[in-house]
């Protein structure tokens, strides 16, 4: 389940992404936002397999996948989130090593992680040309992990805060070229984005058979509230705005597989299909009544965890943003 598609000489499966977003998709269906497989696999994963040494790809690939290392990326800070080139972390040169310090926050998998990649300024003065990558080892001296964060949904996921004091690593742990960071951030991203926008859509339908169960069951005046023709069309309306959304995020995710998905694109994508999942939970919610507010009922759950969709991986302004640049 873990990076199927690193390719097999460092122990994956050499799969495309299709194969990888069955897993995501699953794993949104069945409710379970707490692992982190898909960051761990599809994010993080691919900065290895794409801008790693050979060293570096011995080291990690084959820990990645069989679970033996968990991984994170650490992009946000406290002051910098969507606009990644106002991070404050610093890498410094020293000889053959970096020094690395600052503080970042948010990051997914980062109480458990073992390895995290950790972007920093080399030129501070250089502004995106000036960001750097680096594969840090979560157990050096100086890798210091803060509290984990307690989030309004998501829960079960390990969101943390990441310290780096005086944090001492070789120049060999330099991800690709230096300067180069911001570069190799924007090449990721579509996929990342791309994820984000998939599981949105998946959560989504999970809401929807959830609810559609529910009014089978639940009675109201006489008879169960799917007789009533309020409800009908509700969920009628939900149902025309789900096949909407996957057929656009198939779309998308056949395009990428070719090598075709464009920054433009990406950002439609998760923008579009993370507010039709949060549309979605609060209709679906309110279709449960009281029950919909009780916590046992996953679609309650669903409403909360799906909230921060519109906000990591680029808030869904800041997509606008991107889509109007290239109009």
């Amino acid at each position: 389940m873990l990076a199927v598609t690193t390719p097999e000489e460092y122990g994956g499966m050499g799969l495309d992404i299709l194969f990888s977003s069955i897993n995501w998709q699953e794993q949104s269906y069945a409710g379970t936002t707490g692992p982190g497989w898909a960051l761990h696999s599809e994010i993080c994963a691919p900065y290895l397999v794409n801008y790693g040494t050979e060293e570096q790809k011995q080291e990690w690939l084959p820990q990645m996948v069989s679970g033996d290392a968990i991984t994170a990326i650490a992009m946000t800070e406290p002051g910098a989130g969507s606009d990644l080139q106002g991070m404050r972390t610093t890498a410094v040169k020293d000889g053959d090593d970096y020094i690395i310090n600052g503080s970042k926050t948010f990051i997914t998998n980062g109480w458990l992680a073992d390895m995290v990649i950790v972007c920093a300024k080399t030129d501070p003065k250089a502004g995106a040309r000036g960001i750097s990558l680096f594969v840090v080892d979560t157990k050096l001296p100086g890798f210091k992990k803060g509290k984990k964060l307690k989030k309004m949904g998501m829960k079960a996921q390990d969101t943390a805060e990441l310290f780096f004091e005086d944090l001492r690593v070789p120049k060999s742990a330099m991800l690709g070229e230096e300067g180069k960071g911001f570069m190799y951030l924007m090449e990721e991203l579509p996929q990342e984005r791309l994820l984000i926008a998939d599981m949105g859509i998946a959560a989504a339908e999970a809401c929807y058979e959830w609810t559609r169960e529910y009014i089978k069951e639940r009675k109201a005046f006489g008879s169960t509230i799917s007789s009533l023709q309020t409800i009908q069309h509700k969920m009628a309306e939900m149902k025309t705005e789900i096949v909407v959304g996957r057929t656009f995020a198939d779309h998308c995710l056949l395009l990428h597989n070719e090598g075709k998905l464009d920054n433009q694109t990406a950002s439609m994508a998760k923008y579009w299909l993370t507010d039709t999942q949060n549309k979605i939970a609060n209709d679906c919610v309110q279709l449960h009544g009281g029950w919909g507010y009780m916590w046992e009922y996953p679609v309650a759950r669903a409403f909360v965890d799906g909230r921060v969709q519109q906000i990591y991986g680029g808030t869904n302004e800041i997509m606008k943003e991107l889509i109007a640049r290239s109009i």
